[in-house]
């Protein structure tokens, strides 16, 4: 072999091995798994939603790993890391706080259920600039000026203006008359107080509603009774039942019914998830809860089948709640912000959700998955969903709706 050829020979296979040391560099450059956070209640009185939140956020891990992952990312799986926030604001505040400081790689997160939690959590995560999404329902929640929370849920004063409207239609177009008097009895947690503000300062007037009855309590409610009394006194056309807590919604149904005023006596509608969770027929009959709707930002809805029977074969629930579509939402949402971010960096995540423009929404009601300069999503909708025969299912709106509605009889 001439000196040249050997030159050239040694050029070649250093070139050659320069090749693969970028290569390889870049490929290891890619990170083999994307960690985001689902900080949820899992102990405490708020337990039974955040359990429910994990299944979809688990669903939806491994929906998108078994299609390939992060396709920008050179196919990188998505890891969930999960972080218990308890059932108080301290304790969601101090469950925040740990998890930026311990999950330094966390490119996002989601929760944290309550309104309340939320509030407190998104203080942390805004100073470590984690971008968080949410389906809790405060208006205050992006009224704050933070870059870095998004909501996907309607806010509840946007909810109230959604649902009311269409409550009352319906009960005019069932039984001939509009209700003329309401009852509302709430907790006193974030998100019952901002469907309350909107309610009283502008809907009732503008519905022809007059407010009878008006209780708030504090989590967990000890004993329903006074509550019920004032109701069973007035004799509203409508009651508002706003608990957030199940083991409170399971008290106040059950006084309900035990004071004469279920099954339609008093049509009772609600603005919260928990009226419809399955652990209602524990303590209370399926036809305690026949007829009783409520307005909430998201639900198990027609399109979503495959979905549902997914969620009852693997965890065995038996109806796909807010909290599980929303969530499993969320991990798409998250894998699209990846995408479009091109990297495994918060900052970067949040400018994507910030900048997003993917179309019209698949697992949130109405309007698309693009967020406002406040954080909020796009033209956000509601559902109503109606205890029918032991299931509550969607009626509202149409195109999502799995029954008819139609609405309690007064007698």
């Amino acid at each position: 072999m001439t000196k040249n050829t050997q030159g050239l020979t040694r050029r070649t296979v250093l070139s050659g091995a320069a090749a693969v040391g970028f290569s390889g560099l870049a490929h290891a450059q890619q990170p083999a798994e994307v960690k985001v956070g689902l900080i949820v209640p899992l102990s405490g009185i708020y337990t039974r939603p955040g359990q429910v939140m994990k299944m979809g956020a688990e669903m939806g891990i491994d929906h998108i790993n078994k299609q390939g992952g992060i396709k920008a990312l050179g196919g990188a799986r998505m890891k969930l890391v999960v972080i218990d926030c308890g059932d108080t604001t301290e304790k969601a505040k101090n469950a925040a706080q740990r998890m930026v400081a311990q999950e330094t790689d966390l490119v996002a997160a989601t929760g944290a259920y309550l309104s309340s939690f939320t509030l407190a959590v998104t203080e942390v995560t805004e100073r470590a600039e984690l971008p968080v999404l949410t389906l809790s329902y405060s208006d205050l929640l992006t009224e704050r000026g933070f870059k870095c929370i998004f909501q996907t849920a309607a806010p509840a004063s946007r909810q109230s203006e959604l649902g009311l409207p269409t409550l009352m239609k319906l009960a005019e177009s069932a039984s001939g008359k509009r209700p003329k008097t309401v009852a509302m009895l709430m907790d006193n947690t974030a998100t019952s107080i901002a469907t309350a503000k909107a309610l009283k300062e502008k809907l009732f007037a503008q519905e022809g509603l007059q407010l009878v009855v008006e209780e708030i309590w504090t989590p967990p409610l000890s004993d329903a009774t006074p509550l019920i009394q004032k109701v069973r006194s007035a004799r509203p056309d409508l009651l508002l039942f706003m608990p957030n807590a199940v083991s409170d919604a399971k008290l106040g149904l059950e006084k309900i019914n035990e004071f004469g005023l279920g099954q339609g006596k008093i049509p009772t509608v609600s603005f919260s998830i928990t009226i419809a969770e399955p652990d209602m027929l524990q303590s209370v009959s399926t036809e305690a809860v026949q007829g009783i709707m409520t307005i909430v930002a998201n639900w198990g809805s027609k399109g979503q089948e495959e979905l549902i029977a997914e969620l009852k074969a693997k965890y065995k629930e038996p109806w796909a709640t807010q909290n599980v579509v929303s969530t499993y939402g969320d991990m798409w949402l998250m894998k699209e912000a990846l995408e479009k971010a091109g990297k495994a960096d918060r900052l970067a995540v949040a400018q994507a959700f910030r900048t997003m423009d993917a179309g019209l929404s698949k697992y949130y009601p109405g309007g698309q998955l693009k967020f406002d300069e406040k954080g909020r999503r796009v033209g956000a909708g509601v559902v109503i969903v109606q205890w029918q025969n032991g299931v509550p299912v969607t009626v509202y709106p149409p195109e999502l709706a799995q029954a008819a509605p139609f609405w309690p009889k007064k007698s």
